[in-house]
């Protein structure tokens, strides 16, 4: 069916051992998170009718009022609007500073400098411009850098807060493009209980690839306001589109007004057919996270064993599906960005090549073979060729096809390695 070199198929076997008691633990947590989620669609009478098409202004859509219950209830919210009509994850992270900041506000990142397409909404970013950024609206902006090992700098949060003029600490769960920890739900509850101790300032969490890693969501432990997209984790690899915000009732308000209108909010919007895959997305969310989870873990032991770096290492405790391996050169990227998509469902034949991208300052190469346009929940791989020369791999739908592409990868990356007499 798939014929691999047998050395690849013999460390395969290896890493899958190695990764034994992590696929353990990560279906420990799938079936809590799965049981969590089913308990909310019982608990919120879910039907059959809540699927049809509203059109127009979408008044008394009774499915878009109930998926709101059932996301808020599995994430341990107050509250929640789930979307198709966020168009992404940056779109719905503006939606929510922009519904919850004011002219004069302090936004206080406290994870360093956020994701790069926030930086424009934020209005620093090297681009500039009048963009209707929250600066051009009089939003201030301030960060507390991490420590120089990739950690929240715990103290240097509570010194700026004491200053007493932040009305929004801002927190980015995901390592992103970048080799620093992921931030744990236990971590988020400690900058949490900073905050409330030492100012009035409210907490958000940016929770793009965190949703449904551990059992806990950054809402269960305090966090006021949260915001991700629903084709990454929560959409399960099946909502097309969309996004959603969850977090406490008063803060979720404001959103739904600036996400439509003061005064309308939440009322209006028609669903034009998209709730049934949203109420699918959401409900398989769990159990596709926890095969994104198994797929990082099985390349994370599998290039272990051939002699490389990958971050989060075996067994380490995960916090978001993202898996970052250090690949030493630019030759040993493409190459395994190529298997990636030599292993994909979608646009298998392709092949990757490296591009300058616009907002990059090198070349980079990204393989995704998926049935959704940007889909993260699906299998892909990028990498800027430069230094530290790491590759981020994210999602999978299901193990057992995203390990054929991460042997793919591993099988072109072994074949430089045998040129160069490794």
């Amino acid at each position: 069916m798939f014929s691999f070199d047998k050395r690849v198929e013999e460390l395969s076997l290896k890493a899958l051992e190695t990764a034994k008691k992590e696929f353990e633990t990560i279906d420990e947590i799938t079936e809590y998170n799965q049981k969590k989620m089913l308990r909310a669609f019982i608990d919120n009478h879910v039907s059959e009718s809540m699927f049809t098409e509203s059109t127009g202004y979408g008044y008394n859509d009774r499915g878009r009022e109930v998926i709101d219950l059932v996301f808020s209830q599995a994430v341990g919210a107050e509250d929640a609007i789930v979307r198709h009509n966020f168009t992404c994850g940056t779109h719905t992270l503006t939606v929510a500073l922009f519904g919850v900041l004011r002219p004069g506000d302090t936004m206080l990142s406290v994870t360093g400098r956020p994701y790069d397409t926030i930086q424009p909404v934020i209005g620093i970013s090297k681009d500039g411009g009048d963009m209707g950024s929250l600066k051009d609206y009089g939003v201030k902006y301030d960060e507390v850098s991490l420590t120089a090992d990739g950690r929240v700098d715990y103290e240097a949060i509570e010194k700026r807060l004491a200053q007493g003029d932040v009305k929004m600490v801002y927190i980015q769960r995901s390592r992103g493009y970048s080799l620093r920890p992921s931030l744990s739900v236990a971590e988020i509850k400690k900058i949490v209980d900073i905050t409330k101790k030492t100012s009035s300032a409210m907490v958000m969490v940016d929770n793009c690839y965190g949703e449904f890693v551990e059992k806990l969501e950054p809402t269960d432990v305090g966090a006021d306001l949260m915001a991700g997209s629903l084709i990454k984790n929560p959409g399960g690899g099946i909502a097309k589109t969309g996004g959603y915000i969850a977090g406490k009732k008063e803060y979720v308000e404001k959103c739904a007004y600036r996400l439509t209108t003061p005064g309308l909010g939440r009322e209006v919007g028609a669903t034009l057919g998209h709730s049934r895959e949203l109420f699918m997305g959401i409900f398989s969310a769990p159990h596709v996270v926890g095969e994104a989870l198994k797929t990082a873990a099985f390349t994370s032991a599998l290039f272990t064993l051939m002699g490389f770096d990958p971050t989060p290492e075996v067994g380490e405790s995960r916090h978001d599906i993202i898996q970052a391996v250090r690949l030493r050169n630019s030759e040993n990227l493409i190459a395994f960005c190529q298997g990636i998509q030599k292993g994909s469902p979608v646009d298998s034949f392709v092949t990757p090549e490296p591009w300058e991208m616009p907002g990059y300052d090198s070349e980079v190469i990204m393989a995704a073979g998926a049935f959704t346009l940007g889909s993260s929940i699906e299998l892909s791989a990028d990498a800027p060729l430069r230094e530290p020369f790491a590759v981020w791999l994210q999602g999978g739908l299901n193990f057992h096809s995203a390990k054929v592409a991460v042997m793919y990868a591993a099988e072109n990356v072994m074949k430089l390695l045998d040129k160069e007499g490794k």
